[in-house]
């Protein structure tokens, strides 16, 4: 049996303002990394043998993720959409909302929809998706949505939603 596993489905191409920034900051800063990686890296050739040079394995392989993660970036910048723009119905749930949900304990949970590039769970950004995202586009304040988890089915009921970052 083959070790065959179908490509992923691509992600969303959507990004913020913000989020576009912060990747393009991180690329610009990369580039800076390397320069300084590839002359460390050639000081390390210079001291002989190699196969026992751990500062010599240590910054290959350091380029190595460098050169990958500037490869990907490279690749995933122009394909991205950066989406600042204000819905014409500010009570509808799109992309960058902040969105405040209440379980049926009565418990409150807000969430940013933000793009699968910037997602961060510690801050409650959620990537569009998501199967919570998914679930929530396009609904409105008042509405009560269903979602699939891996305990099993959560209702939840749409409180808030805010398109600015003062939440």
């Amino acid at each position: 049996m083959g070790r065959y596993r179908p490509p992923q489905p691509k992600a969303s191409p959507y990004i913020t303002a913000e989020g576009y920034e912060k990747l393009d900051t991180e690329l610009k800063a990369l580039w800076k990394r390397r320069a300084i990686v590839v002359k460390i890296l050639a000081e390390a050739a210079a001291e002989g043998d190699r196969s026992e040079n751990a500062e010599y394995i240590y910054r290959k392989k350091e380029l190595r993720e460098i050169d990958y993660r500037i490869r990907y970036l490279q690749k995933r910048l122009p394909d991205l959409k950066v989406v600042n723009t204000q819905p014409s119905n500010p009570q509808q749930v799109f992309f960058a909302a902040w969105v405040t949900l209440e379980d049926d304990h009565g418990e409150e949970k807000t969430y940013r929809i933000v793009g699968p590039d910037e997602f961060d769970a510690k801050k409650g950004w959620i990537s569009m998706d998501s199967p919570v995202a998914k679930a929530l586009l396009k609904k409105l304040i008042d509405d009560e949505v269903r979602v699939e988890t891996p305990n099993g089915v959560e209702n939840f009921y749409i409180s808030k939603v805010c398109y600015s970052d003062s939440v």
